[in-house]
């Protein structure tokens, strides 16, 4: 069948409009697909029961570019889950082995399928169109909150025991089938800057911005990309009413062929919004699209074409029109923080991005590039708020990572969250800054702990105040705070690698070594390819008594994080623990080999010597890492490694001056 022949193909329970490329099912509904997703679907029904090639189906479907065999395997799999197929049932698309695939399901003649243009039509007639659900969906449940501590602060000695959470998971329902009958309202198109849909009445509690597209591959602009999706989380999150996902769960969806629908749904969240950008000269165009993520539902889009530097126009005006396709009371209160702007200066706004850009990527070279961009964006406008919290964040992050010297780094951490604090005391992130450094460096875990509240007061669905607050309380041995804050944490960003990881780590150093295992493998499922859980099942392995499993484990994770000192130390730990002396021997000589090179935290060593036996040498490293203020030193209460040296006076000693 020739396209221009076709008008709506039927095979299975299924419909495709070729003009207006839509797939539909018996029912009426719409089920969305990427633009490749659809030319790959199309292109395979069109030559029903011949086997198509991969190379001609790649050249087809991505005639303008060279991609991977992996782009057309998810176009494959993705269509074969829109589609219900189980796996190996092979019902529409068939692979055949060495040549290709096959669209095998009965396609009928379009004759057949004429009949049901009239339908088609009045379904498609407007974005939205729709007859109602066969039942409403019902609200998702919300989560018990966290029930803090006492606040050091107050001096009391016995804690509350915080509230077990109920899980925030969500309700997920099946695809309704959309009732085809007289009724069916037209939706009311309006217009502004551009072509927009109307919103929709539905309630939506949570959503996850992905990152913006370029409209042309070649022409990416990654900076530009995720600054514009991280800004856009802060704007929308100004509502208390829903829990945006962090930008640390959403930019793993960065490829250009992401299926919004499946990353919602990965997401767990009820709406996604996402768009393109592309920029020439001066101008920069902006499409963006609220979809409902369990059907596909369009709930609101709309395109902006404007200089760049109005891109913070763009931004509020997307802002409030998703809050308002939310059905949320865009109150003159809400109104004010949507549209609160942190910079004027577009150049300054867009060297900041280029900072977050290359500072999250948390590796020291990349982390110094940031720094770079933030300064200069300081430099154009010495009152703007964000590159001084990027700064502190970045200082704090040399540390952290092992490669710099805390007393090298966080005095630089400590200037950048102060200076950030005296421009804008209202900002979460600012106090987030300045508890980082507190806990961390000044090891005042008072002040840490007040910042960490104030932050969620301001902000009380961003999970990072929660994560940070649950790791001063596992170091302080608060476990059953510490664990109930890290799942809240993980409720509200459930895709970030590192806070599943550190659940793990609390209900380690809790004492609940089954669950933490447990919470490890489950990261492990998520990034095979990280290399924390594999740190922390070493220790916890070696806890145990598997020192084989420790041992390999440790190595895992220094072969994953390129080269890892804290791996190295783990590995030796495990191998002295276990009674081979001379290969611990061996790692501890490779210790101080590496650091001629570059600097190895005191605090490594400690570990190595003390398994060793040899006390004297341990304390003696403990004491160097003291007076560098290691930000490993923040460990020392709740680490096992040191059980042995518990009723030492030099412990206790160095528990007293580190303020344990």
């Amino acid at each position: 069948m020739k396209e221009s022949q076709i008008g709506i193909i039927a095979f299975g329970d299924f419909y495709i409009d070729a003009a207006k490329r839509l797939l539909l099912t018996r029912g009426g509904e719409t089920l969305p697909l990427m633009p490749k997703a659809f030319d790959t679907l199309l292109y395979l029904v069109q030559r029903s029961g011949k086997i198509i090639g991969k190379d001609e189906l790649m050249s087809a479907i991505w005639a303008d570019r060279i991609v991977e065999d992996n782009n057309l395997t998810q176009n494959i799999s993705t269509l074969r889950r829109v589609l219900g197929e189980k796996h190996g049932e092979n019902r529409f698309i068939a692979t055949v082995p060495g040549q290709g695939y096959k669209f095998v399901a009965e396609v009928r003649p379009h004759e057949s399928a004429e009949r049901l243009a009239p339908l088609a039509a009045l379904l498609l007639e407007e974005p939205g169109s729709s007859a109602p659900p066969l039942s409403p969906p019902p609200a998702p449940p919300s989560a018990v909150p966290v029930s803090f501590p006492p606040s050091l602060s107050t001096n009391e000695d016995r804690r509350q025991e915080a509230a077990k959470e109920r899980s925030s998971g969500r309700l997920w329902l099946p695809a309704l089938a959309l009732i085809c009958a007289a009724g069916v309202s037209a939706a009311v198109i309006y217009f502004w800057r551009g072509n927009e849909t109307p919103a929709s009445t539905a309630t939506v509690k949570t959503v996850a911005v992905l990152p913006f597209k370029p409209l042309l591959g070649e022409a990416r602009n990654e900076a530009l990309e995720m600054g514009i999706t991280d800004t856009l989380i802060t704007k929308i999150s100004s509502s208390e009413e829903i829990i945006v996902r962090p930008f640390s769960s959403v930019r793993r969806y960065r490829s250009l062929e992401q299926d919004p629908m499946r990353a919602g749904q990965e997401l767990g969240v009820d709406s996604v919004l996402d768009g393109s950008i592309q920029t020439v000269g001066g101008q920069i165009r902006i499409s963006a699209r609220l979809i409902r993520a369990r059907d596909g539902k369009q709930l609101w889009s709309g395109k902006f074409d404007e200089k760049f530097t109005d891109i913070f126009s763009v931004q509020d005006s997307i802002s409030e029109r998703v809050l308002a396709a939310l059905d949320l009371n865009l109150n003159s209160a809400l109104r004010k923080r949507v549209t609160k702007r942190y910079t004027d200066n577009a150049e300054a706004y867009q060297l900041y991005m280029k900072g977050n850009f290359h500072a999250s990527k948390i590796v020291l070279p990349e982390a110094r590039k940031g720094v770079a961009y933030y300064q200069q964006a300081i430099s154009l406008d010495p009152n703007y708020v964000l590159p001084y919290v990027g700064l502190a964040r970045a200082y704090t992050t040399f540390s952290l990572t092992g490669e710099v010297p805390a007393n090298e780094a966080m005095p630089l951490g400590k200037a950048a969250a102060m200076r950030a604090l005296e421009l804008d005391d209202t900002l979460a992130e600012s106090h987030i800054a300045m508890g980082l450094i507190a806990f961390w460096y000044d090891w005042n875990w008072i002040e840490a702990e007040k910042r960490y509240r104030r932050a969620l007061e301001l902000d009380p669905n961003n999970p990072l105040p929660y994560f940070y607050f649950a790791h001063l309380n596992s170091n302080l041995g608060r476990h059953t705070e510490a664990v109930a804050m890290g799942k809240r944490a993980r409720e509200l960003d459930p895709l970030s690698l590192i806070t599943n990881s550190l659940e793990g780590q609390f209900n380690f150093y809790g004492g609940r070594y089954d669950e933490a295992i447990s919470r490890l493998q489950k990261t492990l499922e998520l990034e095979p390819s990280f290399w924390h859980p594999h740190l922390i099942l070493s220790m916890i392995y070696t806890e145990k008594g598997m020192f084989a499993e420790a041992v390999a484990q440790a190595d895992q994770a220094d072969k994953l994080a390129g080269g890892n000192v804290q791996a190295l130390s783990m590995k030796g730990y495990a191998l002295a623990k276990s009674g081979k002396l001379i290969e611990a021997r061996m790692v501890l000589a490779e210790l101080k080999q590496t650091a001629l090179a570059r600097y190895v935290a005191p605090y490594n060593f400690a570990v190595i010597y003390n398994a060793l036996g040899e006390t004297d040498a341990a304390f003696d490293y403990l004491e160097k890492a003291h007076a560098g203020r290691s930000v490993l030193m923040v460990f020392l209460k709740v680490d096992p490694k040191w059980s042995n040296l518990k009723n030492e006076k030099r412990y206790q000693d160095l528990l007293i001056r580190t303020g344990l």
